[in-house]
């Protein structure tokens, strides 16, 4: 019997026993395990239980968690010390107050006993096992007591210092930043105990903000000698040997790529020919990366570890080693590539009236960034001849494409990004606010026009692929949305809300002061997007299927997809069994998780120098709007810089301030004064914390008024 067939048998037999919970011979011979397979029959049991599929009780007894009243999931601890638990079933989170945590952390797999259940609220529980443990190491600052050290973590959801004994502090200075491996996770009453592993310095040296960063999630800049050495013999080999039979010389095609002015690695290019009947023919050329990384190699195993490349205000933690990532198999200019391409044919509505998927050998003709395009596009600059005849087509047809892609339902925010000016030294000098060019939009229709149209002929043809998948909201924020809206006068259905329907109240208030209220409400109430062998469609694009193809140097699945394009849709080969299965789920799931982690140490980084820039600016006066509101204050983003603040309820001296979460607003309790999100006011900057990236506004005081 294969292991998943038993792995399904063991958990169904244990949903249905009418005995209770069953000892492993139980349920041997409730399965009929031959004696011969016992031994591997107890092995699975003790995975299963590992993994929190199943619980072992009293008596060496087993039995599913939630026949026992547990519950597996993910710890989120909040700020204020307590936490819920994520359930792996999708069930109501289980809220456990902070005193019943025991030594569980943020981010922790845990066991949690459900001990009540409150009318209309949460489940209420104790944590009573940790199954795994998220943080094997933590980023904080050294301090020095009488007889012993400890950490403070800089990780404002890790509460609990923790403890150097004498000897462990690795040559650590009180007030140095550093990395402690704990060695002992505490309980209730002891906290966590460690040693120190690594000293980053002082918080005042440059570079050690980033590099706590760095190490509080984990991220390692430097690849294992055995991965860095299996990329040099990959670039050896891969110099010296021809380009084939199989793969088709694409390089008398004008071909060009469009990157950000700093970018290092290019995953993608554009390029286009009108045919005799009017159509245009585009090429969008992707990276051949499988070419270079064989599956099961230790590039190919250490890509999967990383599951992406993460980008930091300063530098760039790659997925592959820099030799493939930023050079061979990057398109840099006038130098031939191995690439992947769809040819698509187009008309001049956008309508796709063919495609085709080849092996290529391309050349970029020319490295472009978006500032140099969209002088092109508005008429304020030039490149040559055929390359301005080219972008100009192609933001044609991008609009096109983007027209279509509106009309049956995809949700467009247009919402403005931070990008951090660093000076020489590192520091940040300026903070600036970035909205999305015509040129971004013209890469960013191709790509979703490659990743949408290879997913829609995977899912035709059933090949094992990793979906990016994007669920409807949930119904309870759903019901959230929908009562808000209500109020501000943009009414949705009732039922079956598509997100076309929220698409045309962002239409409506589009102009209106309510507008970035709307935007921000409506993308928060939106469910994550993730990555599954299962196709549940896209809802933010309104896609039925959609996939992550143009950027193998960067993201594990899309790889994933290449080899998959590769064997079935080029050659016309039989994908294996073996890339299916487990083995794809597997690496969708942990692609999903390094993602998410990517996109919280990017964020945080930028966060980290946006609080040493406003450090600067204490005591200074601003004007923004009210982006977020909670219990204990609003935040607010400046409009001068793109940057966001948080003014405490303490700090708001005139009254006893309430939160209504309906109306997303604080209300004096008293006054009736009110702020709510979306409201212009203004600030002054009260208090930075640079390591816990905190930034602190009061209100700005009234100017004081003179009688003349």
């Amino acid at each position: 019997m294969a292991t998943d067939q038993l792995e399904r048998k063991i958990l169904h037999t244990l949903k249905r026993s009418r005995k209770g919970p069953l000892k492993a011979k139980e349920l041997a011979k409730a399965l009929e395990v031959p004696a011969e397979g016992y031994r591997g029959f107890r092995n699975l049991l003790r995975e299963l239980e590992r993994a929190g599929r199943i619980y072992r009780v009293k008596g060496q007894r087993y039995a599913i968690p939630e026949k026992i009243n547990l519950t597996v999931g993910t710890l989120q601890v909040t700020r204020d010390g307590d936490g819920f638990v994520v359930r792996e079933d999708g069930g109501k989170d289980v809220y456990v107050p902070g005193s019943l945590l025991d030594s569980a952390m943020d981010g922790d797999q845990v066991v949690a006993r459900v001990e009540g259940r409150q009318k209309g609220g949460n489940p209420k529980g104790r944590i009573i096992k940790v199954l795994n443990r998220a943080h094997p190491t933590v980023v904080g600052t050294f301090r020095v007591a009488r007889r012993f050290g400890y950490v403070s973590p800089l990780n404002d959801r890790l509460f609990r210092d923790v403890l150097i004994p004498a000897g462990e502090e690795a040559e650590a200075r009180s007030g140095d930043v550093v990395v402690v491996r704990i060695s002992a996770y505490g309980d209730r009453k002891l906290n966590p105990m460690g040693s120190i592993e690594r000293v980053l310095g002082p918080v005042s040296e440059p570079g050690v903000d980033v590099l706590s960063i760095l190490f509080g999630y984990g991220l390692e800049l430097e690849f294992p000698d055995e991965v860095e050495r299996a990329a040099q013999k990959v670039v050896e080999k891969r110099s010296g040997e021809g380009w084939g039979d199989d793969r088709v010389d694409r390089t008398a095609l004008h071909v060009f790529t469009i990157d950000p002015s700093d970018a290092k690695d290019h995953d993608d290019a554009l390029s286009i020919e009108s045919r005799p009947d009017g159509t245009w023919e585009v090429g969008i050329h992707i990276a051949d990366v499988s070419h270079y990384v064989e599956k099961g190699s230790p590039l190919d195993l250490e890509a999967l570890r990383r599951g992406t490349s993460v980008y930091l205000v300063d530098r760039v933690v790659p997925m592959l080693p820099h030799v493939l990532s930023s050079d061979l198999c990057s398109l840099r200019p006038e130098v031939d590539r191995a690439a992947v391409s769809l040819f698509v044919v187009l008309d001049s509505n956008g309508g796709v009236r063919a495609h085709r998927f080849e092996q290529t050998r391309i050349r970029s003709r020319r490295r472009l960034d978006y500032d140099q395009v969209q002088d092109v596009l508005s008429g304020q600059g030039h490149i040559d001849e055929r390359t301005d005849g080219d972008l100009a087509i192609l933001a044609e047809l991008a609009r096109s494409l983007r027209e279509r892609r509106v009309a049956r339902g995809s949700l467009d925010f247009d919402l403005p990004e931070a990008r951090v000016i660093l000076g020489p030294e590192g520091a940040p000098v300026d903070i600036q606010k970035v909205t999305q060019l015509e040129s971004h939009r013209l890469i960013e229709d191709f790509m979703l026009l490659a990743n949408e149209t290879v997913a829609r002929e995977a899912a035709r043809k059933k090949l094992p692929i990793p979906y990016r998948i994007h669920e409807p909201p949930a119904a309870d924020r759903l019901e959230e949305l929908r009562r808000f809206l209500d109020t501000i006068g943009h009414p949705i259905g009732k039922k079956g809300v598509r997100a076309k329907d929220l698409q045309q109240v962002l239409n409506r208030a589009e102009g209106r002061p309510e507008a970035a209220l709307v935007s921000t409400v409506i993308l928060r109430s939106m469910a994550r997007a993730r990555y599954q062998p299962t196709n549940l469609g896209h809802f933010g694009l309104g896609a039925e299927t959609y996939a992550h193809f143009t950027s193998p140097i960067r993201r594990y699945p899309d790889l994933i997809l290449h080899r998959v394009v590769i064997r079935a849709l080029v050659r016309g080969e039989p994908v294996p069994e073996s890339w299916g299965g487990d083995a794809l789920a597997q690496a969708s799931e942990r692609s999903s998780l390094r993602e998410e982690l990517a996109a919280d140490a990017e964020r945080d980084s930028v966060a980290l120098k946006k609080a040493e820039f406003m450090d600067r600016h204490i005591g200074e006066d601003f004007t923004g709007t009210v982006s977020g509101v909670t219990a204990f204050g609003f935040f607010v983003l400046l409009d001068e810089y793109f940057v966001e603040g948080l003014v405490h309820v303490n700090s708001l001296m005139d009254d006893y301030y309430l939160l209504r979460e309906e109306e997303y607003s604080l209300v004096g309790e008293r006054t009736g004064r009110r702020f709510r999100l979306g409201d212009p006011l203004r600030v002054q900057v009260s208090r930075v914390n640079r390591l816990e990236r905190k930034i602190d506004f009061v209100l700005a005081p009234e100017p004081l008024e003179y009688e003349v």
